[in-house]
């Protein structure tokens, strides 16, 4: 065993700071030990089943940070990745690690070429590019880390997802969003633009009180896709989705709480399109949102929305922007709005 002290490491999307540290503070078992831009360290716990329910963090990773870790100390002393390993793949959860993947400058030398065959020769796994096991070594802030994302795939994964819809939600930036809006004290929640419905299925799962989960697109495969996540979601009998417009004006009754993942982007071809559709959906939640109603959205055109929104019978009470990067390594800025009647 190590006596280097072992922590855990928590990743989130730039912006979810406060939404995280909520759901961490939920859970007595963890203890907030440091803080960063994206990551929060929290004292080790042998029981990841915490670690695991938190809907709001990207990757969780077991760790050590000290400044001789680095690779060539680490050749030397594979006990240290050892111990890390051995927590990771004995945790009781049914994952099952095959494969590996060493994340760190200079991978070609021999101090990392000793250490992935260590890890080949001791655990019976193979080197691949999209690995189980996930290792990274790390210099930050002038100190070496050392770390093993504890489970095969990250914690944003969510098993309700059937198949990826390009452009879909982060799982972890609906929760998000689904924190902002009360839940606790609504009855009715409508998701205009449902997409995949992961706004729906998020919500569904961590609030059970909500009476009526409505949602609605105008694409068939869409709602072909959203209906078998929340089948596989367990909440076919709570979700209803449907086929309309918002052009239509669709009349599903009064809701507390409106959200919507806005089109923008590729979604959308020229911006006067996408004006007309940002001002017609405030317009519509003007007229389907109960007295003092709430609506959330979010969006990368926030210009656009913060137009609309100036003509409007809203006032916005919260905003959180975010920042990450996409698969094409892009980075977009988007920002979440929570909205209320003036």
């Amino acid at each position: 065993m190590t006596d280097l002290k072992l922590e855990i490491k928590l990743a989130f999307v730039t912006g979810l700071r406060d939404v995280v540290l909520s759901e961490i503070n939920k859970h007595k078992s963890l203890h907030i030990l440091r803080e960063d831009v994206d990551d929060v360290y929290v004292d080790f716990v042998e029981d990841f089943t915490a670690i695991k329910s938190l809907r709001s963090v990207a990757r969780a990773y077991v760790v050590v940070s000290d400044s001789k870790c680095n690779p060539l100390y680490i050749s030397k002393h594979k006990s240290i990745l050892g111990d890390l390993i051995e927590f990771v793949i004995n945790n009781k959860s049914g994952d099952v690690f095959k494969t590996f993947k060493i994340s760190c400058a200079g991978t070609e030398s021999k101090e990392v070429r000793r250490i992935a065959e260590y890890v080949r020769g001791t655990y019976n796994m193979v080197d691949k590019e999209e690995a189980d096991l996930k290792i990274h070594i790390i210099k930050h802030k002038g100190i070496w880390e050392m770390g093993i994302q504890i489970t095969p795939r990250p914690l944003s994964f969510r098993s309700y997802k059937v198949k990826n819809m390009s452009g879909a939600m982060d799982p972890t930036i609906a929760y998000a969003v689904n924190s902002l809006c009360e839940l606790e004290k609504i009855d009715s929640y409508l998701n205009v633009f449902s997409g995949s419905a992961t706004l729906l299925i998020e919500a569904g799962q961590c609030y059970p009180n909500i009476k009526q989960l409505v949602g609605f697109d105008n694409d068939k495969k869409h709602i072909s896709l959203a209906i078998q996540n929340v089948k596989k979601a367990g909440l076919i009998k709570r979700v209803q989705l449907k086929e309309k417009d918002i052009f239509d004006n669709p009349d599903l009754g009064k809701f507390d709480l409106i959200t919507s993942d806005l089109p923008f982007g590729m979604a959308i071809s020229k911006n006067d399109d996408l004006e007309k559709l940002y001002q017609q959906f405030v317009e519509y939640c003007q007229e389907t949102l109960t007295p003092n109603g709430i609506m959330v959205i979010y969006t990368s055109e926030y210009k656009i929305f913060e137009k609309a929104i100036l003509k409007s019978k809203f006032k916005i009470i919260k905003q959180l922007e975010l920042k990450f990067i996409t698969s094409v390594n892009a980075y977009l800025h988007p920002k979440i709005f929570v909205c209320r009647f003036k």
